[in-house]
């Protein structure tokens, strides 16, 4: 794909380019290791290349602690068919976070949550359709709470599940599950129990903000 050198973040060195997307298509933010903004990229051209970049990735837990997945839609980019957690997706190039969270939880199932941060998470895999995911992941959680309405190019069907019941499922069936997810229960356990606990037994308010300090 071609690139253009439109403009740089910072004239400081190792920023990289801003990269042509796509007409519609959503605009990266690429970042360093220390999770600093050096660029943007069309989202395309970024898993192409395997740039790393910021994203977010959603747990949503019900009051007896089970975690909501989707089967993520058979058409899908990447990953199409395979389980994940709640919800995940990239902020746009100027756009917040947490603010993307909660956008993408609304594109995908509809849905509102109060959402407060958990950890953040390092990955990097190689994907179906040649493409590569390098990501610094902002891992946000919250209550499953109110009516869906899932969006049939986005999700296909959606179940609840403990999280020991699930660590156990992707170790025996692991293809049908997406990477991260499997990263994220393989790497960061503690915290996903940690954070069901918390959220299922109310010690995250209704605002999102946890009671008790946050686990980093």
């Amino acid at each position: 794909m071609a690139t253009m050198a439109l403009r740089r973040e910072r004239p400081d060195a190792g920023a990289l380019p801003t990269k042509v997307a796509e007409p519609n298509e959503d605009i990266l933010i690429l970042v360093n290791e220390a999770n600093r903004s050096i660029g943007t990229g069309g989202k395309l051209a970024v898993h192409q290349e395997g740039l790393l970049h910021r994203a977010f990735s959603i747990f949503l837990f019900d009051a007896e602690g089970r975690v909501l997945l989707q089967r993520r839609d058979i058409g899908k980019y990447h990953s199409g068919g395979l389980w994940a957690n709640t919800c995940c997706g990239h902020p746009r190039a100027g756009e917040r976070t947490l603010k993307a969270a909660h956008r993408r939880l609304g594109e995908e199932l509809g849905m509102c949550a109060d959402l407060s941060f958990g950890f953040r998470a390092r990955y990097r895999t190689s994907l179906d359709h040649g493409l590569v995911e390098n990501e610094l992941v902002y891992v946000y959680a919250g209550r499953a709470e109110g009516p869906m309405v899932l969006n049939p190019d986005e999700v296909c069907e959606t179940q609840v599940m403990t999280l020991p019941d699930l660590i156990a499922e992707t170790g025996r069936n692991p293809e049908a599950y997406a990477y991260w997810l499997r990263h994220y229960l393989l790497r960061h356990s503690a915290d996903l129990h940690s954070l069901s606990d918390e959220i299922s037994s109310g010690l995250v308010s209704r605002t999102g903000a946890r009671r008790i300090p946050a686990r980093r």
